[in-house]
């Protein structure tokens, strides 16, 4: 019997979705992991809006993470994130790590946005 592991992920992500939800006090920033890149948004749920993004596609720092490692160009775009969202005036989120593990991109993402400024 072959695993599905995307699906496994969905699965994970729907549970963790149920019981996280952002405000517009508290929004979700919520962390989507690719083969080659990683994008971070930070969502108000309320409303449906993304309040600010970034990923390593960004023009900001494209060059840069295009270099680097994906865990460091995961800790660059939480930098980015948490810089904007910081511009925009949230300063406390919740983490919303998208069915993936605790570790590796989704982790030194986390990890970079909180010494950036940001609190969850």
């Amino acid at each position: 019997m072959k695993k599905d592991a995307r699906a496994a992920r969905i699965r994970r992500h729907v549970r963790v979705r149920s019981k996280v939800s952002g405000t517009a006090s508290r929004p979700r920033l919520c962390v989507f992991r690719s083969l080659n890149h990683i994008y971070a948004q930070v969502i108000d749920d309320d409303l449906g809006h993304t309040l600010v993004s970034a990923s390593t596609l960004d023009g900001e720092i494209r060059p840069e993470a295009g270099a680097k490692h994906k865990v460091e160009a995961a800790r660059l775009v939480g930098q980015l994130v948490a810089k904007r969202a910081l511009e925009r005036g949230t300063t406390i989120v919740v983490f919303d790590r998208g069915g993936y593990k605790y570790h590796g991109r989704a982790k030194a993402l986390a990890e970079a946005a909180r010494e950036a400024g940001l609190k969850f």
